[in-house]
C-alpha cells in the first residue's frame, strides 16, 4: 500500500498515475477535495481508499503492516498565505508527527520540500542538508520557512543520531509545471497561465524588471516538467538505500520570455508579451534567478536527462491545455 498525502493535488496526482502505470499498489489518497474540480485530477484512478486529514493516523495505525511507502506531498503551498499559525500546523508540525510515525514503524517516507526554502539566492543553491549549511538560508516567505523549518529538523536528528525512518527524501521542487494544477488557481505554474492569452492570440504579461541586472522578462528559473518530478520519485523508490535532502530541478534556468514565447509557439502562435509592474506587496521578496545545484542527486546515481523546455512546454501545451481532456 502507497499512502500519498495532497494526493489529489497537482504532484502528488501525477505520481498516483505513475504508480498505478507501474501496476503499484493498493493507492491510498490522504486530502481535502473540497467544493471544485479538484476531484478531476483523481478522476481516473483506481484507488483503495480516500482519507481526510484528520482521519490520517487513525488510518496509518490501522493499516501499519500494509504500509509500503508515504509520499508526504501535502502542504499549505500558496505563497502568499499570511496565517503563519495554519502554515506551521499543516507544514511544520502535522510533517513532524507523520516523519515520527514513519521512524516508529520503519515505513519509507518521501516529502516536498522547496526551492522556496533558498529565499533570495544569496547563499547558493548548492542542496547541503547538513546543519551548518541549512542554517545560512533565509526564506523570504512563511510558506518557504515553514519548509525550512521541517528540513532542519531532520537535519538536526541525524546530526544527533535519533533513530530515523529506513528512507527518507526531501525534494526540493524547483518550478514545476504539468497537467492537474487548474485547481491552483493564481498559483498555477506561468506555462498554465499564459496559455489562455496565446490560445485568444492576446499579449501574454509578464513582470516588468525592477532590478537593474535583469532586462524586463529576462528574471530566470529552473523550470521543470511534472513528468521528470515523477521519475525521480519512482528512482527513489526503486533505491532504497538512497536517502537525503535533494534538490529537484533541471539544473538550468531559463527566462521567463523563454518560457512565454515556447508557449505561444507550441500554440501556433507568434509571441506577444506586454509588461507589468510588479506588484508592490511581492517586488520586495521578488527572486530573480533560481537554479538548481544538482551534483548530490546524480551523485546518487539518478542519471536520466531532464526534459528540456520546449519539450516540457509542448508536451503540456499540445497534449493536455489544448486537447479536449486536460487531465492526466
Amino acid at each position: 500500500m502507497y499512502f500519498v498525502t495532497g494526493g489529489a493535488g497537482f504532484i502528488g496526482s501525477n505520481l498516483l498515475a505513475a504508480l498505478e502505470q507501474r501496476g503499484d499498489g493498493p493507492l491510498v489518497v490522504c486530502d481535502r477535495l473540497h467544493n471544485n474540480d479538484k476531484w478531476r485530477n483523481i478522476g481516473k484512478r483506481e484507488l483503495s481508499d480516500i482519507v481526510h486529514p484528520e482521519q490520517m493516523f487513525d488510518f496509518l495505525e490501522a493499516n501499519k503492516t500494509r504500509i509500503r511507502a508515504v509520499f508526504h506531498m501535502g502542504a499549505i503551498s500558496t505563497t502568499t498565505e499570511t496565517n503563519a499559525d495554519l502554515i506551521v500546523a499543516n507544514n511544520f508540525n502535522l510533517s513532524l508527527a507523520l516523519f515520527a510515525w514513519c521512524t516508529r514503524n520503519q515505513v519509507r517516507i518521501v516529502y516536498a520540500s522547496s526551492a522556496a526554502t533558498y529565499g533570495d539566492g544569496r547563499q547558493g543553491f548548492e542542496d547541503s542538508g547538513n546543519t551548518a549549511a541549512l542554517s545560512l538560508l533565509q526564506p523570504l516567505n512563511a510558506y518557504g520557512w515553514s519548509k525550512h523549518l521541517f528540513d532542519r529538523r531532520v537535519a538536526r536528528k541525524i546530526a544527533e543520531g535519533k533513530p530515523m525512518p529506513p528512507q527518507w527524501a526531501g525534494l526540493k521542487f524547483f518550478n514545476v509545471y504539468g497537467p492537474n494544477e487548474y485547481h491552483k488557481g493564481g498559483q498555477q505554474s506561468v506555462v498554465a497561465q499564459i496559455y489562455p492569452h496565446a490560445e485568444a492570440g492576446a499579449p501574454a504579461h509578464l513582470f516588468r524588471s525592477h532590478h537593474p541586472d535583469y532586462p524586463d522578462g529576462g528574471q530566470k528559473r529552473d523550470f521543470i516538467w511534472v513528468g521528470d518530478v515523477v521519475d525521480v520519485m519512482m528512482w527513489l523508490l526503486d533505491h532504497p538505500e538512497v536517502t537525503g535532502l535533494f534538490n529537484l530541478g533541471t539544473g538550468k534556468a531559463r527566462t521567463f520570455v523563454d518560457l512565454a514565447s515556447t508557449v505561444y509557439r507550441a500554440a501556433g502562435r507568434e509571441p506577444s508579451i506586454k509588461y507589468v509592474d510588479t506588484p508592490i506587496g511581492i517586488r520586495e521578496n521578488y527572486q530573480y534567478f533560481t537554479e538548481a545545484r544538482m551534483e548530490r542527486l546524480r551523485a546518487a546515481g539518478y542519471a536520466k536527462p531532464f526534459t528540456t523546455l520546449e519539450d516540457g512546454v509542448t508536451a503540456y501545451v499540445t497534449r493536455y491545455l489544448a486537447g479536449k481532456d486536460r487531465y492526466l
